[in-house]
């Protein structure tokens, strides 16, 4: 973008002045010129920055000059926040000094926005009269006036060479008062087009290469019939063979608006060259100003008017695509500055040479952490993988390699082979993107602090720092590798508490809850004695390697905190492989179209991770019972025996001996000896993703269909149906059903089910999500979390006042950020962004709430 002044149009409504939106603009004159007036007539009062307004922060007087050192300190911090932030910024001061201007160039290029000039050039006269008019400026010395406009008229030309890019000076009261201001888009906005697109990666010159790999695009004569748009990410010369032939391919499909270009280094070489600069012809050029000399003086005037119009990268489908030629850190995305178009087209070198002296560069893609996809070209690799949201399309094709294109949204790779080796490489292309498959995968500022992440399903959910501090010690110290940690489930919403006599849960109040949230259809799935449980599971080692970037195990099995289940390795792969098995039988990779499947599910026994607890707390209480309490009821029966009137003493010692004995009978159906893999049981229940597709929202009984096909080829005896019932909530019988389901299977020792929207992630009449699932704990079930004694009268009815809200509450946000895991694991994102949200699962699990809920 060049610079310009006095350039604005005019028309019968007055001249207009264009304003880049996003850039500093400075309004530039004398006091009385009316600045002030003229920012409050063309821009939001937010975006208007005042000197006297800070002055009156600072000295509560906006005409106390002897603050204007701190009014513009807080003026230049405000302003940096938000050219930092992205917005429009006006600064409202007298500016007339070259020195109080520079500060604020200096301002806009530090945030890489362009500082535009307003000039308002009134006469003295208009200036004085207006001061006049102003009470608090009624004594103003009429020699100030003159000052700053001698001041002034000394900048005016000058102004483009402090570096405005724009400068609008408006000479006269008319045009102040006609004036229009005209934003305008960056040249490299272009989130308005969404696509689809295909990027395509360096060229150097490969014209039949290119002819190719657009054809299996599906372009026919540079158009796609389905209007695809090509889009090119530079270094469309030098090196190879017919450089004149690319040009007149891409600058014909550019001209027709079938293609987007982005310079590279040698077209920005290239280009120099065509304006009679004196450049090195090196590294290819001495082949394209060969092949150039044969073309006429019309053609090489197109290249040259095309070169310069190129745009450094281009931000596309509402922010989430960015495109350049060598790569750009997300603080550069949409920015305009020569440090920008630097970064675009050579990228960020450490300043030291490698052995075959060519610049060692910075690795920035290993460090992104941005949203936006960013494709870029420039360092050829052998192979092309995704890094922290970014990828390189340079696969050497001028060296032998391939051309490869992205098709977006789609995020496929398309690639032709080289038809021969056109250029001798500087070194071998042995070495993969930096990074490797996953970069830098997880680093400490992903999570440490408090954070905000943002999700599909319930917009932006908060993380305490001191929580995020308790998940950190938990998943650095004991979780699974972090490349097999996808998803963690949500904690779950116990159901209403219930009125009925004897009960503190019963099925009819979640029944009620759906109903009232609109869920017409419920499945009501049997709550398995054990542990929650995340089964990952890859058809192979080499998928494992090639979608998690892990070398040995084919898979995880790890607890609701990330924990792996076993200690040994091999119990973990045992368990995977039977799994694995049952999926190949059942022929699900094929049906799902994947090689790796993510499982929720139970484990059982609970005592297989509970042991400890189990020892500690439960068997510790039913033992101390069964020592104390026979004794005192012996002793009181043999009291009652003499005569001695204790009878009630007794009948209530006989209770507690009866709940004691109940108490250990329910945690006792939790625990059953098991011998490796002898005796444990694993039971799925939903199948959270595969590759390329989150399938948390496929409804329960399509779900529970493809389960019960897993345990149906299981040969071992390891997998076990989950039984089921669906409930109509409107329907009295059908609820009635539902109630009888529970209370037999309760009544047969089951630990209770959990009662689920049918169809998977429903909203309710306003649109929120509601409870995934809500548990129903049976009655003696509930003895293990509430006490052996928690059936008495005057204990059940203390307990129902219990504070539910806040476990409602948290099992929602987790569900929420659960659910954006799975999407950005099947997205294909790169680990830290799948981690975001699966480790906020993990840090809510520190809010403070009853643990019995």
């Amino acid at each position: 973008m060049t610079s310009t002044t006095d350039t604005s149009s005019t028309t019968t409504a007055g001249r207009r002045l264009p304003v880049t939106d996003l850039s500093l603009v400075v309004l530039i004159g004398a006091t009385g010129s009316g600045k002030s007036t003229f920012a409050r007539k063309h821009f939001k009062p937010t975006e208007v920055i005042s000197s006297d307004f800070c002055r009156g922060l600072v000295a509560d007087d906006e005409n106390d000059q002897s603050a204007s050192g701190d009014a513009f300190d807080v003026l230049h911090y405000i302003a940096g926040k938000r050219l930092a932030a992205g917005r429009l910024t006006v600064v409202d001061a007298t500016s007339v000094q070259q020195e109080s201007r520079r500060q604020l160039v200096q301002l806009a290029r530090e945030y890489d926005v362009l500082p535009i000039a307003i000039v308002l050039d009134l006469p003295e006269e208009v200036c004085a009269e207006r001061n006049s008019a102003r009470a608090e400026r009624a004594g103003m010395p009429r020699h100030v006036i003159q000052r700053h406009r001698r001041e002034l008229r000394r900048s005016l030309r000058g102004l483009e060479r402090e570096g405005f890019r724009k400068v609008h000076i408006l000479r006269t009261v008319e045009e102040v008062e006609n004036a229009q201001i005209v934003l305008e888009r960056r040249y490299n906005d272009l989130t308005h087009l969404t696509g689809p697109f295909d990027i395509i990666g360096d060229i150097h010159g490969c014209r039949s290469e290119l002819e190719t790999l657009l054809a299996k695009l599906g372009y026919v004569d540079g158009v796609h019939p389905e209007g695809r748009t090509a889009v090119f990410v530079g270094d469309l010369v030098d090196r190879g063979p017919d450089s004149p032939g690319v040009l007149r391919r891409v600058m014909s499909m550019v001209a027709d608006g079938n293609a987007l270009c982005v310079p590279g280094n040698h077209e920005n070489k290239l280009g120099r060259w065509l304006k009679g600069r004196n450049v090195q012809h090196s590294h290819g050029l001495a082949e394209t100003i060969e092949q150039l000399e044969k073309e006429d003086d019309s053609f090489r005037e197109q290249v040259r008017e095309f070169i310069d119009g190129l745009v450094s990268h281009y931000v596309l489908d509402g922010g989430n695509l960015v495109v350049c030629h060598a790569g750009l850190p997300e603080k550069y995305h949409g920015r305009t500055s020569g440090r920008v178009r630097s970064h675009a087209l050579y990228g960020d070198t450490t300043g030291e040479t490698d052995e075959f002296g060519l610049p060692v560069r910075y690795p920035w893609a290993e460090d992104y952490r941005g949203r936006a996809a960013v494709v870029y070209g420039h360092t050829p690799v052998p192979n092309t993988s995704w890094i922290n949201n970014t990828i390189c399309l340079d696969t050497g094709a001028v060296f032998g390699g391939r051309m490869t294109a992205l098709r977006w949204p789609e995020r496929e790779l398309v690639d032709v082979p080289a038809e021969k080796v056109w250029y001798e490489p500087a070194k071998p292309l042995t070495t993969e993107v930096p990074g490797g498959h996953e970069g830098r995968p997880l680093d400490l500022a992903d999570v440490q602090g408090r954070r905000v992440v943002e999700t599909g399903h319930m917009a932006r959910i908060g993380v305490r720092e001191e929580n995020a501090a308790a998940a950190l010690e938990v998943m650095s110290r004991f979780a699974v590798d972090p490349r097999l940690l996808a998803y963690l489930p949500p904690t779950m919403s116990p159901t209403a508490t219930s009125k009925e006599d004897g009960y503190l849960e019963h099925p009819a109040e979640a029944f009620a809850q759906y109903r009232a949230d609109g869920v017409a259809k419920v499945v009501c799935e049997e709550k398995h004695m054990g542990s929650r449980a995340v089964a990952l599971v890859c058809r192979d080692a080499d998928a494992a390697r090639e979608r998690f970037g892990v070398e040995g195990p084919t898979g995880a099995l790890h607890t609701r905190t990330g924990r792996p289940f076993f200690d040994d390795e091999t119990v973990t792969e045992e368990i995977l492989d039977r799994l694995r098995t049952a999926v190949t039988e059942a022929g699900l990779w094929d049906e799902l179209d994947t090689d790796w499947l993510l499982l929720d599910a139970e484990l059982m026994p609970w005592s297989l991770k509970a042991s400890g607890l189990l020892r500690s707390q439960y068997a510790a209480v039913g033992a101390a019972s069964g020592a104390v309490l026979p004794g005192a009821t012996a002793a009181l029966e043999a009291a009652v025996g003499r005569g001695v009137p204790v009878d009630g003493l007794l009948a209530k010692q006989r209770e507690r001996s009866a709940d004691a004995a109940a108490f250990t009978e329910a945690y006792r159906r939790y625990c059953w000896t098991t011998d490796g893999l002898e005796g444990v049981r694993l039971a799925p229940f939903q199948i959270l993703a595969v590759q390329g597709r989150a399938l948390a929202a496929v409804p329960h009984d399509e779900q529970l269909a493809w389960l019960d096909r897993l345990v149906e080829h299981d040969a071992t005896g390891l997998l076990q149906v989950t039984r089921r019932l669906v409930v109509e909530t409107g329907d009295e019988a059908s609820v009635q059903a539902g109630v009888d389901w529970w209370l037999e299977m309760t009544g047969r020792g089951g630990e209770g089910m959990v009662v689920k929207p049918l169809q998977a992630l429903a909203r309710d009449g306003k649109g929120r999500l509601v409870q995934p699932g809500i548990k129903v704990r049976g009655r003696e079930y509930l003895r293990i979390i509430y006490g052996p004694e928690y059936t008495r009268p005057e204990n059940l009815e203390r307990l129902r006042n219990r504070f539910l809200n806040h476990k409602r509450s948290l099992a929602l946000r987790e569900y929420a950020l659960g659910l954006e895991a799975l999407d950005r694991l099947a997205a294909g994102e790169p680990l830290w962004r799948i981690h975001e949200a699966v480790f906020a699962v993990l840090a809510l699990e520190s809010e403070p709430v009853d643990p019995r809920l």
